[in-house]
């Protein structure tokens, strides 16, 4: 058997990684090759997946459907080569072996559209949609979902439905109980099998202990595509410089991705009085020889690109501006600050769009200032915390479904 994973992001190559992880575990024999349709598949590159096209970083990052000037900027970039190389990259796949093949498809309607186009069996992991965009926990309407929205009858649409439906599609797995349960009556094989975004995020055995952890400790989330996670990441300082006004003490951990250039970043430490220190005398830093610790003040700032799990675990809060880090910190039951940014991804549209999918676990901030009253009212509302935990486990799942995909997938 062969399997080619198509994805279309950062978050979405995370994902397919840990399922054909899965998949290399229980049948080693298979033929794993990937295409990320948008930027160069770090994830995949570690893992030693054979990239099979060409792959190039867009000015949008991805995001050329939420803003028409990123469309024009990607299309002077070469979208449109890039697109047509990779598609015939897939098609070259396709005609290469005559063993069994599958396609699975990642994230939204692009890598779908690239399955269904091969004329290959696929199969499609459904991250981006939900339908608690649209429904309750109970599957009643939204008070904001529009009269159109309920015509469509699903978050996902007519067209989108169409492709799912197809003879070829032999699985789909959406991120939820909900969708799942939405998307069977449209006669779509669909399996809750949960939402792997939650894999790979198995509490660390160095974590501090509860007891011993004395100090507020937020984790800063900035997204993972530049620039604008360079620009996320000055509006979440500002938000933690008023951390370090108001508290004795105060810990920060940023957990950047592998793909960022630290070097920027440092700089928008250092022009807010963060002092970098010569050794790693803290153990917010697990034990990663590349983090850099900054101090201010009693304020403590820990930067590191390789200890994403054990950030998100040791922090209390978080201060977020990204997609699915957000989604994985709620997961775990706790709380994320998140601040509205210019885009192209985290425009106010998509962070009320968040609000929606993650209900009380996320409290949207209008600018950096807003940050601490939220803060305050979450601490001082201890049956909230504990409705918030219960809340993000519910629509994020458990931990395993990479796990239960894989075998799945093995017995199409």
């Amino acid at each position: 058997m062969r399997i080619l994973c198509l994805s279309n992001g950062h978050g979405e190559d995370a994902i397919a990684v840990q399922i054909l992880s899965a998949i290399q575990a229980q049948n080693p024999e298979v033929s794993l090759a990937a295409l990320p349709i948008v930027g160069t598949g770090h994830a995949y590159q570690k893992l030693d997946i054979p990239i099979i096209g060409r792959t190039q970083q867009m000015p949008s990052g991805g995001f050329v459907y939420m803003d028409n000037r990123q469309l024009m900027r990607d299309l002077k970039g070469g979208l449109l080569q890039l697109t047509w190389q990779q598609y015939q990259a897939v098609k070259r796949w396709k005609n290469q072996g005559k063993e069994k093949s599958l396609i699975l498809a990642v994230g939204d309607i692009v890598p779908l559209i690239f399955a269904w186009l091969s004329g290959c069996r696929y199969a499609f992991v459904g991250t981006a949609k939900s339908e608690y965009y649209l429904r309750d926990r109970q599957g009643n309407w939204l008070p904001k979902t529009s009269a159109l929205e309920k015509w469509f009858g699903s978050v996902y649409l007519p067209w989108e439905r169409w492709l799912l439906s197809r003879k070829k599609c032999v699985a789909v797995y959406p991120r939820d109980r909900l969708t799942t349960d939405v998307l069977t009556t449209y006669k779509i094989p669909a399996v809750n099998l949960g939402n792997p975004m939650m894999d790979g995020l198995e509490p660390p055995e160095n974590l501090p202990q509860k007891e011993t952890k004395q100090t507020l400790t937020f984790v800063l989330l900035p997204g993972s595509r530049p620039p604008e996670a360079l620009h996320n990441w000055q509006k979440i300082l500002q938000a933690a410089q008023l951390f370090v006004e108001k508290y004795q003490a105060v810990n920060f951990i940023a957990a950047i991705a592998p793909s960022l250039d630290p070097g920027e970043f440092f700089d928008c430490l250092s022009s807010l009085g963060w002092q970098k220190l010569d050794s790693q005398p803290t153990e917010l830093t697990f034990g990663d020889p590349e983090a850099q610790v900054f101090q201010q003040n009693k304020a403590q700032l820990v930067f590191t690109q390789h200890r994403y799990a054990e950030s998100l675990h040791c922090a209390d809060l978080a201060i977020a501006m990204a997609g699915t880090a957000t989604e994985q910190f709620v997961g775990l039951g706790k709380p994320a600050l998140t601040i509205v940014g210019a885009g192209p991804q985290f425009t106010p549209a998509f962070a009320e769009a968040q609000t929606r999918l993650l209900g009380e676990s996320v409290l949207l901030c209008s600018r950096p200032n807003a940050v601490p009253d939220k803060v305050d009212f979450l601490l001082s509302h201890p049956d909230l915390l504990q409705a918030i935990a219960i809340n993000g486990q519910e629509r994020m799942g458990t931990a395993g479904a990479a796990h239960r995909i894989a075998s799945h997938l093995l017995a199409l």
